[in-house]
């Protein structure tokens, strides 16, 4: 299953998953529905769900959580719409607090969820199609009922309206009304087990409402941005908007699914409200002032050196870091393989070779960082060492579609912790440099037409400056010339989803459950595909069929195993130049809140399971 990756790079783009492309023939709506299995309260990818269907609320939250308070987030850059289902535009944080969806994940169970707007769910033993049931009383905050048919009219909208969406759901053959309050999603193929679960995370819209006039008395459009506020049936709905400045939500007191077991304990204060910034060195300073409550801190040096300040030492400030045991990640510079002169492993190699994270990790982030050398960094899913066992079998499965080292040479990074390691890595570099075709003239690197050998490593975070300006003298030493060039957040939006760029510093968020995104992430069919996650431009049969052992994996043990088989051949094909891990999401916060003593498994549950301390508050002060 896919997730979002908030901390790694710049965060932008990293949601969205790709769909199985085996077929089979799919059956029709109603002859899924004869043959599903027996309604359940959730779902499972791998065994039964901890929780019974008769459970009051879920172990982790606190079921008397004071409901009150504002907590006040902040977000780097701007927005101008209020619509985030179409791809243009920049829309508004926090529109997920006013939407519900057909299902809701736990935070103590991986690849589980259970029923929210869905009261039940089944499906055949072949997992050829789903069908949710409704609950009777879900509602649309206007009070109308959400029907089977703003289910249907969902899908369709989000398919047809943004491209990412549709390749999401692109194997969901069509959804149908198979009942008063059933709807049906068929497949067109069998077997993968994930798909009923993507379709539980689908967001529900209000079809009534887009499809009436606006206060302008104009018919509203959904394909289109818009700044009016929407009608939503989630626990929260916007109460006022600055453009591109703040939006705020409050909780809604009549909210249709407050007692929901999956709901007790959660959603908690009063008012959400999100400031906007457009300099992150503002927007730290806005926090030292106290102008918002909860930051997450992903600069190794800021966390060394900036929060110093009166309220830490006073206690007023709360630092904490909280483990990170739901996902791994693979943040790193990645070239364009779009582009020739990233096409030849050798190049890549070098690339790597030339990058001094020793000196970087002690230079810039005072020695924070660990080199990442996973796709599934500190997971169990990563891979290590020479591959033994049930991981050895599906290697040699598509042994003629793999390189050969991968049974022979683990993978790793360079070391450079002395200058005699860094002069070899480059050394080396020049070498494979050579061998691919390339040698220094004048002191440019140039090919075999004399052509230069230049570089743009794009980006958007001033945070990445110092980093890629780090990076910048070694590959001039090699005769590479290089650009850092930084844009505006819209602009390096849209040059990544037209794959404008050589180079980016971003990266890739792993669940434990890795799935159907895979094929987003590294499949051939996505390489192409504008807006996808494939940024790399990777497309190789090995890995195309490695990603189908994943999808189908049909126990744990084998969905382990394949994943690290296809960690190792991304690995061993150098497709990126691997930066930095923490073991940890590093947060400060204002004294102001509770959470539950023993905090999930795989979450640090903020905000969804806090709280409103007015104890706390009142010794801190209140918020300016």
């Amino acid at each position: 299953m896919t997730r979002s990756l908030a901390v790694v790079a710049l965060g932008f783009g990293l949601f969205g998953s790709a769909l199985a492309q085996e077929t089979a023939p799919a059956p029709s709506a109603a002859a899924s529905t004869a043959s599903a299995g027996d309604w359940r309260h959730g779902l499972s990818l791998m065994g039964q769900p901890k929780y019974p269907a008769d459970f009051k609320h879920f172990d982790y939250v606190n079921p008397d959580a004071t409901k009150a308070g504002l907590l006040r987030l902040s977000v780097d850059g701007t927005f101008d719409s209020l619509n985030d289902i179409v791809p243009r535009g920049t829309p508004a944080a926090g529109l997920q607090l006013i939407y519900d969806t057909l299902m809701s994940s736990a935070y103590d169970e991986v690849a589980t969820e259970y029923g929210l707007i869905a009261e039940s769910v089944r499906y055949p033993a072949d997992f050829s199609s789903v069908t949710y049931r409704l609950r009777p009383e879900a509602k649309w905050h206007d009070g109308q009922p959400i029907t089977a048919d703003d289910v249907v009219w969902s899908f369709e909208q989000l398919t047809k309206n943004n491209p990412r969406q549709a390749y999401y759901y692109s194997h969901v053959k069509g959804a149908a009304v198979t009942g008063e309050r059933e709807v049906t999603f068929t497949f067109d193929q069998a077997g993968n087990r994930e798909l009923p679960q993507i379709v539980g995370q689908l967001r529900v819209m209000p079809k009534h409402w887009w499809t009436a006039n606006g206060p302008d008395g104009k018919p509203r459009d959904i394909s289109q941005g818009t700044l009016e506020v929407p009608l939503g049936s989630g626990p929260y709905k916007v109460k006022q908007v600055q453009p591109g400045r703040s939006i705020s939500f409050e909780r809604v007191s009549d909210y249709w699914g407050k007692d929901l077991p999956v709901n007790i304990g959660t959603n908690n204060f009063a008012e959400q409200r999100y400031e906007y910034f457009r300099d992150s060195t503002v927007e730290l300073e806005a926090f030292k002032g106290d102008q918002y409550d909860f930051r997450v801190e992903t600069s190794a040096k800021d966390w060394a050196t900036a929060y110093n300040f009166p309220a830490v030492k006073e206690g007023k400030v709360v630092l904490e870091e909280f483990p990170e045991r739901a996902s791994g990640a693979m943040q790193a510079f990645i070239p364009n393989l779009r582009r020739e002169k990233f096409q030849d492993q050798r190049v890549r190699r070098a690339l790597n070779l030339a990058l001094d994270f020793d000196g970087m990790n002690r230079t810039l982030f005072f020695g924070q960082y660990k080199r990442t050398s996973s796709y599934f960094q500190n997971t169990e899913l990563a891979s290590s060492g020479l591959p033994q066992g049930l991981e050895l079998q599906i290697l040699e499965s598509v042994k003629d579609k793999i390189p050969a080292s991968v049974f022979t040479t683990p993978y790793a990074n360079p070391e450079g912790w002395s200058e005699g390691l860094r002069r070899g890595n480059l050394r080396e570099a020049a070498n494979l440099l050579k061998q691919a075709g390339y040698e220094v003239k004048g002191g440019k690197l140039v090919n075999a037409k004399g052509e230069p050998f230049t570089m743009e490593i794009l980006i958007a975070n001033p945070a990445f400056e110092r980093v890629a300006l780090f990076y910048k003298p070694s590959l001039e030493r090699l005769g590479i010339s290089v650009n850092v060039r930084q844009v505006d957040t819209s602009q390096y939006i849209n040059r990544v989803r037209a794959r404008d760029y050589d180079m980016i510093i971003t990266g890739w968020g792993q669940s434990l459950s890795p799935g159907n995104e895979q094929r987003d992430y590294w499949g051939s069919s996505a390489a192409d595909r504008e807006g996808s996650n494939n940024y790399a431009g990777i497309k190789d049969p090995g890995i195309d069929a490695l990603i189908e052992k994943v999808i189908y994996a049909t126990s744990r043990e084998e969905l382990v195993a394949a994943t690290r088989a296809l960690d190792r051949v991304l690995l061993a094909h150098d497709y990126v130049v691997p930066s930095w891990n923490y073991p940890n999401t590093r947060t400060a916060r204002w004294n102001r809140f509770g959470h539950p003593e023993k905090l999930p498994e795989y979450s640090d549950g903020f905000p969804t399971i806090w709280w409103w301390d007015a104890e706390k508050a009142a010794k801190t002060g209140a918020a300016r």
